[in-house]
């Protein structure tokens, strides 16, 4: 045989092995199967590597911030979302075990949306089992929060944030912890401070040209070197996040409903409109060259905001699901092999840099709200790839 005719037979044998063992790799799969991180078991079991991840860092070295702040408040909306499904009952007993520790209460400055945020939990708790000190040291406060004539204007000075929703990370702190207290108890008057105050929030810091919020006061007129307006991802992420779940929270035939749908809708088109090719979103949202690399906390909260409006029939799956799909990707590959997520941004107001070992405590909850909303998406639409 000459040389010629040994090399090709050398070539066409790697071929056929490269195609067996790719045969071999897929052949659990089946023919025009799924994408196997999009596969109910693979996202359940990431959810809990990550989840058991930061139970285990809580255990072994203690919380990084005070239980009833912020940071950790929306990791627990995350963990409450996971302990929801079927056979997560653990999760749920460890956040009842963080109310008990700090006995229902919410942090010490009273009417500032951060150290509230955690009414949410306590709401959804009581909610499931039925346990009125787990929502009356909040009831109290947010009668408090009702009773305010809350008429200062939100220029970021005199401590405005202690007493207004004067930053956009407070649509997620404050409206969804009285939205989810009107669910709890029946009682209409916390969901509509809520509408009240997002209006007010949202008139001040919104811009409907570009249909993202700035960050607060200070940011309406700062730009990105590239001269475009500084929209932080986070901050918006915040109020995505925020925005579905007071839409969780309306009564479908709510007289605000259709206001929160169509500001839901146009801020949803902006977004994805300017993901990125890994599906991620950089820390900048119009400048993403700024900060070259994906960050998860956004891109955690658009992704959940995403899948929530596919689930409730807000958006069309033929232009989302595959922003959906590209986003959860971005996630899954930011998960260490011991279930830490990375490319978190550190606590801040601004966009800002990541590494792949950056993390924090509410991209952990971010991750977690994305993947319950995926899971049952593909409860429901077992053949969407």
């Amino acid at each position: 045989m000459s040389t010629a005719k040994r090399k090709l037979l050398s070539v066409l044998m790697v071929a056929l092995l490269c195609s067996n063992l790719s045969w071999s790799a897929n052949l659990d799969k089946g023919p025009g199967t799924l994408d196997p991180i999009l596969q109910k078991d693979y996202i359940q079991n990431i959810m809990h590597k990550v989840a058991d991840w930061q139970l285990d860092s809580w255990t072994k070295t203690g919380f990084r911030h005070a239980k009833v702040d912020w940071t950790n408040a929306a990791c627990y909306t995350g963990l409450y979302a996971l302990g929801s499904m079927p056979n997560n009952e653990k999760y749920l007993t460890f956040l009842v075990d963080i109310g008990n520790s700090l006995n229902w209460n919410t942090g010490r400055d009273r009417f500032m949306a951060d150290d509230y945020c955690i009414g949410q939990t306590y709401s959804l708790l009581y909610t499931k089992y039925q346990d009125k000190k787990m929502i009356a040291p909040f009831r109290l406060l947010a009668d408090s929060i009702v009773a305010k004539p809350h008429d200062e204007s939100l220029e970021w000075k005199n401590k405005i944030q202690s007493r207004e929703w004067a930053w956009c990370d407070a649509l997620f702190m404050g409206p969804t912890a009285l939205s989810y207290l009107s669910t709890a108890t029946g009682d209409p008057k916390y969901l509509e401070t809520a509408v009240k105050l997002w209006w007010k929030t949202t008139e001040y810091l919104y811009d409907p040209v570009e249909r993202l919020y700035s960050r607060d006061g200070s940011y309406l007129n700062k730009t990105e070197k590239n001269g475009k307006k500084v929209f932080w991802s986070r901050g918006n992420g915040w109020v995505m996040g925020g925005l579905v779940r007071v839409l969780d929270n309306m009564p479908l035939d709510h007289p605000e409903r259709k206001k929160f749908e169509t500001q839901y809708k146009e801020m949803m088109a902006k977004i994805v409109s300017i993901q990125q090719p890994d599906g991620s979103w950089h820390a900048s949202l119009l400048d993403p060259e700024s900060y070259p690399i994906k960050e998860t906390s956004g891109t955690g909260f658009y992704t959940y905001a995403i899948l929530w409006g596919l689930n409730n029939n807000l958006i069309d799956a033929k232009t989302y699901w595959p922003v959906a799909k590209k986003a959860w990707a971005a996630l899954t590959t930011a998960v260490h092999p011991d279930g830490m997520l990375g490319y978190v941004q550190r606590i801040g107001g601004a966009p800002d840099s990541v590494t792949e070992t950056s993390t924090e405590v509410y991209g952990v909850g971010s991750f977690l709200l994305a993947g319950t909303q995926l899971y049952d998406y593909m409860a429901t639409h077992p053949k969407a790839k």
